[in-house]
């Protein structure tokens, strides 16, 4: 991690002459668009806000669809097919299941001139496996560095957080695997869960945050999203962002969690909500 975490900052100031010291949670620059999974709310809202924030329906789009399992794809596949229908125009394919090959210049090429990255859904271990610590993480990165925006949903959103939850290859009702504990880091500090009022997991994150209290918990639900600059993000979509935050004073019988609705902004450094604009 180290080596990636370095050429990251480097690459940062040389970019924009700001270091990542200046944000304490999320990127520097750039964005980032997380989503619970499900869809992209009403009227597609999160999808075409990620690619506003791209540059519109004309920016270069990578999609890394590994997280699904599967090994054949097309721009009419996985999360590629949701943002062509979305107006995007120059969508490559990213896809490799050999780490060898991930670390390669070749293989990251695409993502040289990318003005976005869509990861779509699947189990996020496999998004660890083929990236993690390689040159394809170090330039995801460097799409956000460039000012560009990373968007993921459900695998593609937990693997988002620095903390890997239900990273488990046995299954994913496994919060904390051994192996399979970290992630790409792009929010640090936290751990993001998917689906979580509709698969009724608002309460799993809780013993995640009790034994790694230095963690923010960050739960969303389908057809919602987070969309973060810098420390702060903006929730929207249809549904809900549970906040679990073990340094959180409450009082006795009061749950350990609180919800947020599309509107609302967070203040990740602070971990408080703000007031709205």
């Amino acid at each position: 991690m180290k080596r990636v975490w370095v050429w990251t900052l480097l690459v940062g100031f040389l970019v924009t002459g700001r270091a990542f010291a200046e944000t304490t949670v999320g990127p520097p620059n750039g964005t980032l668009v997380i989503v619970g999974g499900g869809g992209g709310g009403q009227d597609g809202l999160i999808f075409k806000r990620f690619l506003e924030l791209a540059g519109g329906n004309d920016a270069e789009i990578v999609v890394i669809p590994t997280a699904s399992g599967n090994d054949d794809f097309n721009t009419r596949t996985s999360g590629a097919k949701v943002l062509r229908d979305h107006g995007a125009t120059k969508i490559t394919i990213l896809h490799t299941n050999d780490r060898v090959m991930a670390d390669t210049e070749e293989f990251v090429k695409p993502l040289r001139s990318a003005r976005g990255v869509w990861i779509p859904g699947g189990r996020q271990w496999r998004l660890a496996d083929s990236y993690l610590n390689t040159r394809t993480q170090a330039a995801i990165n460097e799409v956000l560095a460039r000012g560009g925006v990373v968007g993921g949903t459900s695998a593609g959103a937990t693997i988002q957080g620095s903390y890997l939850v239900r990273g488990a290859v046995e299954g994913n009702e496994i919060m904390m695997s051994p192996g399979h504990e970290e992630g790409f880091g792009f929010l640090r500090n936290t751990a993001i869960d998917q689906h979580v009022v509709r698969r009724k997991r608002v309460a799993d994150m809780t013993p995640v945050v009790e034994k790694h209290p230095e963690l923010l918990g960050l739960g969303i639900d389908e057809s919602t999203a987070i969309v973060v600059q810098g420390d702060q993000f903006e929730v929207i979509g249809d549904g809900e962002v549970v906040i679990s935050d073990p340094r959180r004073p409450r009082v006795e019988g009061e749950d350990p969690w609180y919800f947020l609705k599309p509107g609302d902004r967070f203040d990740l450094k602070a971990r408080t909500k703000l007031e709205p604009r």
